[in-house]
């Protein structure tokens, strides 16, 4: 090992002392997304995503408050210094990351489109043609839609998924577009019967990014490697796949 390693090594382990010493606030949308993140009847923020937060705080060692901040609001919250990071489901995007930094990636899932059982459609824009098509507002989702779905169906912006889930269900909306794993959960609830998957938009790792990391403000490198040192052992050790396996049937990594 060479002096300059050691030396690198030293000061990273130095960092990582001090912020173990500090409770790290974690941002994460305070707008209910299940089955990552929602409240329960006591108050309580729970889901797979918490439950990751939760792992990777203490295999890295850091003392960790998860902190609701609503989504919209959620980057200058972290560029303002009322949070420390971000794990909100949020993709690591060319885009976001003019703005932020991000750790390496902790799950990775499709784009897909859902719609009425009845509606015979694809997750295309020849698909959509002539549809209402609802996203959540400031998402890759919106972003998508608005470069690849606009000519061919109406776009309707929404404010939380939930919504958009509703207006569909209530039939305002032909279909909408989320994240695989969400929207599985959504139509598998008595809530969401009536709809079904109709398949994965086309990928674009430009708009969709390239999986969903913790957000970091630029230069918090120290917190960065902290976060991905948590990621890394608990994708090594089964714990990620553990906590996995508590609410999907699937991989989401």
């Amino acid at each position: 090992m060479t002096l300059k390693t050691i030396l690198a090594a030293a000061t990273l382990a130095a960092l990582g002392t001090g912020l173990a010493a500090q409770e790290v606030k974690i941002g994460i949308a305070a707008e209910p997304y299940p089955p990552f993140a929602s409240l329960d009847s006591s108050g309580t923020w729970v889901g797979w995503e918490v439950d990751v937060i939760d792992a990777v705080c203490k295999a890295a060692e850091l003392t960790c408050v998860i902190t609701p901040v609503a989504w919209d609001g959620i980057i200058p919250s972290l560029t303002g210094g009322q949070i420390d990071a971000i794990m909100a489901s949020m993709s690591i995007t060319e885009e976001r990351m003019k703005t932020i930094d991000f750790s390496d990636p902790y799950y990775n899932t499709p784009t897909v489109v859902v719609a009425d059982k009845s509606l015979d459609l694809e997750a295309t824009p020849e698909g959509l043609k002539g549809k209402i098509l609802g996203v959540q507002a400031s998402t890759i989702h919106q972003a998508y839609a608005q470069e690849y779905f606009k000519d061919a169906a109406e776009i309707r912006i929404y404010q939380t998924q939930d919504e958009a889930n509703q207006d569909l269900v209530a039939g305002r909306i032909d279909a909408t577009q989320a994240d695989s794993i969400a929207m599985a959960d959504f139509v598998a609830t008595d809530a969401g019967a009536c709809c079904e998957i109709k398949g994965n938009v086309a990928d674009d790792p430009a708009i969709l990014g390239l999986g969903v990391g913790a957000g970091v403000r630029k230069g918090e490198d120290a917190l960065r490697e902290a976060l991905n040192k948590g990621i890394a052992a608990i994708l090594a050790d089964g714990t990620h796949a553990e906590i996995t396996a508590r609410y999907f049937n699937a991989s989401i990594y």
